[in-house]
């Protein structure tokens, strides 16, 4: 292999050949802004534009009109807490969300603390999942917000998304979702699953980094932000900024491309995973898998190899790579708060791997990475019995 196995895909994808074509006119020619609506380069723009959006917000089941462009992920999760605590603070000061979010929330929601705001955090089980009678018991009058994510960035993790938010709607509380990792890979549905924000980016499903979404629903109940950036009042005063036409056409392309072969690809990558677990396993049986085999995504693999550092081995596996977890935590030297949530000793932690399979992946490859990582703990484990 002339380059590195690339298994860290939830940290980020090569974008699709094909969305790369999608987005090259939009570069050349097609370069107009989509808000100079008076000629036809703008026309051009505006209509990619929302062309894309109407695709993005179909594949939630939602509406074109509920959909705000981002820059990522980030902006979306910072954009919806900020926004509607902000415009809802007379309802109360309160808000509900996991120890094992992603740090776009968590560092989000600390801010709010800052600003007088009262955060309960949520446990998880050994799993990773959490339940949604917690979610209920914590709940309040001065509940404005409920911040749950769909799936989990370094364990893989699902959550009872449509338990959690049938409590919110019964309650009369806006419920979020940080679809970053879901989206695109399992079937959402905004009306059925009683979501209110949804937050996804492009650059996890095969899309350009520096565009996402905000959901933001409009219609019973409809939901109404305070605005976080001023400017021109684009995206319906939403977000100011002039819109990126080729990355938003890449987004929705990417999108595409994934619901379009969801199905084969979930089960070609989980085969792969439960393959490679399985002949870790079987070679090093101290191994131990982080978060649920059942309610994962079908293409994360996050191990603890006890009594192996992580960073020592990601850095002895020179044909493989991988992560210790996040990838906006992983120059953090502390232990992995998601981890941590599971029960897991810092120890412990500081020895977890993640393996996030992709699209581009074949079986050659896997097999190839599976022994390089058995040999590579071999090779550790032997050298640390002979020094002792």
């Amino acid at each position: 292999m002339n380059n590195p196995i690339y298994l860290d895909n939830q940290a980020t994808t090569p974008v699709d050949p094909a969305v790369l074509k999608a987005m090259l006119p939009y570069l050349k020619n097609k370069f107009g802004n989509a808000a100079s609506i008076h000629h036809v380069y703008g026309q051009e723009g505006k209509e990619a534009v929302e062309n894309s959006r109407n695709l993005l917000a179909k594949s939630i089941k939602g509406y074109s009109r509920d959909i705000i462009f981002t820059s990522g992920a980030t902006e979306s999760l910072n954009l919806a807490i900020k926004g509607v605590c902000r415009k809802y603070k007379k309802n109360g000061q309160h808000i509900i969300t996991q120890q094992t979010e992603h740090k776009a929330v968590l560092d989000t929601c600390r801010t709010m603390e800052e600003a007088g705001w009262e955060v309960t955090y949520l446990p998880v089980d050994s799993d990773g999942v959490v339940s949604p009678q917690s979610v209920f018991d914590a709940i309040k009058k001065e509940t404005v917000l409920v911040s749950i994510m769909h799936a989990n960035n370094e364990i893989g993790t699902i959550q009872p998304i449509t338990k959690i938010g049938a409590i919110c709607r019964e309650k009369k509380v806006f419920f979020m979702v940080d679809a970053c990792q879901s989206f695109g890979k399992l079937d959402i549905d905004v009306n059925d699953m009683n979501i209110d924000l949804l937050a996804a980016t492009a650059h996890k499903i095969y899309g350009p980094k520096g565009i996402g979404f905000l959901y933001v629903r409009q219609k019973a109940p409809k939901v109404v932000l305070e605005m976080q950036m001023d400017g021109g009042g684009h995206e319906r005063g939403q977000r100011s900024g002039t819109l990126a036409v080729h990355q938003i056409v890449g987004f929705s392309k990417a999108a595409e491309l994934s619901i379009g072969c969801k199905d084969e690809e979930n089960h070609r990558l989980g085969s792969f995973r439960d393959k490679m677990f399985q002949k870790i396993k079987s070679s090093h049986p101290d191994v131990i898998l982080n978060g649920s085999i059942k309610l994962r995504l079908p293409h994360n693999l996050n191990l603890c190899f006890p009594g192996l550092e992580a960073e020592s081995m990601i850095m002895k596996m020179k044909n493989v790579a991988c992560s210790t977890g996040s990838a906006c935590s992983s120059a953090n030297l502390e232990p992995s708060h998601v981890l941590k949530a599971l029960g897991r000793d810092s120890e412990l932690a500081h020895s977890a791997i993640r393996f996030s399979l992709g699209r581009y992946n074949t079986e050659k490859e896997i097999d190839f990475a599976i022994k390089e990582i058995v040999n590579t703990v071999s090779l550790i484990k032997k050298k640390s019995t002979s020094t002792v």
